[in-house]
């Protein structure tokens, strides 16, 4: 079906019979409401549904579509030459690494190739390959499969039946397409080292199997000063996005259920999505209720807290986290809410969650009170942070969890230049928008006209994180 609305032909399809006018406007018995009232009903409630169920693959095209906006193309390297400002308005993304981001679609080429350099004085990499939906189809580098040695990983396009050549760590796909998320790590923040992770980082090779004997040179994009924008809308759009994903990748068996709920809001495979005015009016509706949805279910997320007593938490239920690093393998487990609620304000999953990082996250004060933009607050980072590569604080727009615009800077780090430490090894991090004297180097702008949220990261994260016996407190209000 090309286009469905909201009036006598959609509660025509829906109900199973095609009403005449007159019949239209009559309720049906037992019902306080009319066929056409009820189509649209209908038609809103599966929008929300689909919001919820859609936002990974969503979130996902978004960042394709932005990747096409930066001149890039799949089967090539998205890169960033610097560490990330706040043009890069990705969901919740790192500004202390070098990002390194190849898009994958095997649909015409077939399996790609990913060559990862072995880890060594010149670099290592922290990075993940995702499918279309996030779900994590292995982790590489260090704390990946490759274990630092570096190797060539093979992604297997869907339903793939030939033997796969040795030689390869090979991954079979359930999506044509998806991302390779790597981050060259920063020695430190100088100059000098942030030049070494670039040229590590492109020290990765991209290419299709079929070149493997002659492989085409990788090409790199870099979107360093380009406004990459990822964000989700919460309207119309959010539908057309999901139609284009639909349009190319196969169902899952686990998310047929699907095809049916999509076709009642106009989205079917091999068919155009075209609603009407009407149409589209339910459809901004329903978006915006499924917004508010997952923004009150995400302020859900942070209980229990990982440490008691504290307001921090990982940003994602434990069958999320769970789901996305095993796909979703329980037979009576499918946390499609609680995935929604995830990727409406992140993307990417690790394979292998706690080896090579991990993510502590906060929305509000030490009284449990939300972030104020215009108000001062202070983080204590105890000494000995438990990590082998580094630590870092980032603070980012509770509207839409990306960076907040204009900032000159989004996050200190224990690789910050300058960064000043308190006798006992600690540290305190400053939010607000002004710097407290002398305290610059420490200090985190926020926007006075908003509310902010803050994600702590753990890169190569050690034992006293996981059995507590070092413990980041909430963040405090200045007086």
């Amino acid at each position: 079906m090309a286009m469905l609305t909201a009036t006598v032909l959609a509660a025509g399809v829906l109900l199973g019979w095609l009403p005449t006018p007159t019949l239209a406007q009559e309720k049906k018995p037992n019902s306080p409401l009319t066929p056409a009232q009820l189509a649209e009903r209908a038609l809103h409630r599966r929008a929300v549904e689909a919001v919820i169920w859609g936002m990974p693959a969503v979130n996902t095209e978004l960042m394709f579509r932005a990747v096409r906006d930066a001149k890039g193309d799949f089967n090539q390297v998205v890169y960033w030459s610097r560490p990330i400002s706040w043009k890069n308005q990705s969901l919740t993304p790192n500004p202390d690494t070098i990002y390194v981001f190849p898009f994958f679609n095997t649909k015409v080429v077939g399996p790609m190739v990913l060559e990862i350099p072995p880890a060594d004085d010149g670099g290592s990499i922290t990075g993940s390959i995702d499918d279309a939906w996030q779900t994590a189809l292995e982790d590489v580098g260090p704390a990946g499969a490759d274990k630092g040695k570096g190797g060539k990983y093979l992604i297997l396009p869907p339903g793939y039946k030939e033997k796969p050549p040795g030689g390869y760590i090979s991954l079979p796909s359930q999506t044509y397409t998806g991302f390779v998320i790597l981050r060259s790590n920063l020695k430190s923040g100088s100059d000098s080292d942030i030049a070494k992770a670039v040229t590590y980082g492109k020290g990765i090779r991209f290419y299709p199997l079929s070149q493997a004997d002659n492989p085409t040179e990788t090409k790199f994009v870099d979107a360093i000063d380009i406004l990459f924008d990822s964000t989700i809308p919460y309207d119309e759009r959010f539908f057309q996005t999901l139609d284009r994903f639909v349009q190319r990748e196969p169902w899952l068996e686990r998310d047929k259920v699907m095809i049916d709920q999509l076709k009642t809001i106009g989205i079917e495979k091999g068919k155009p999505f075209n609603p009407d005015a009407a149409t589209q009016k339910i459809l901004n509706d329903a978006a915006r209720e499924a917004h508010a949805w997952l923004d009150l279910k995400y302020e859900t997320v942070f209980t229990p807290p990982f440490n008691e007593g504290t307001h921090w938490g990982l940003p994602a239920l434990p069958g999320v986290s769970e789901g996305m690093m095993t796909n979703f393998s329980k037979p009576n487990a499918y946390p499609v809410e609680g995935r929604g609620v995830t990727y409406s304000m992140a993307y990417f999953s690790a394979k292998h969650l706690g080896t090579g990082q991990y993510y502590l996250m906060t929305i509000v004060d030490k009284e449990g009170k939300p972030f104020d933009g215009g108000s001062t607050y202070r983080l204590n980072v105890p000494a000995n942070a438990p990590v082998k590569l580094y630590w870092s604080a980032t603070v980012y727009d509770r509207a839409t969890h990306a960076l907040i615009h204009d900032m000159k800077w989004s996050s200190r780090s224990s690789h910050t230049p300058e960064l000043q430490k308190n006798p006992d090894g600690s540290v305190d991090i400053y939010f607000g928008p002004k710097a407290l004297d002398g305290k610059e180097s420490n200090w985190i702008p926020t926007s006075a006209n908003g509310k902010f949220e803050v994600l702590f990261r753990l890169y190569g994260p050690e034992k006293p994180l996981f059995d507590k016996t070092w413990k980041l407190l909430d963040i405090e209000l200045t007086k």
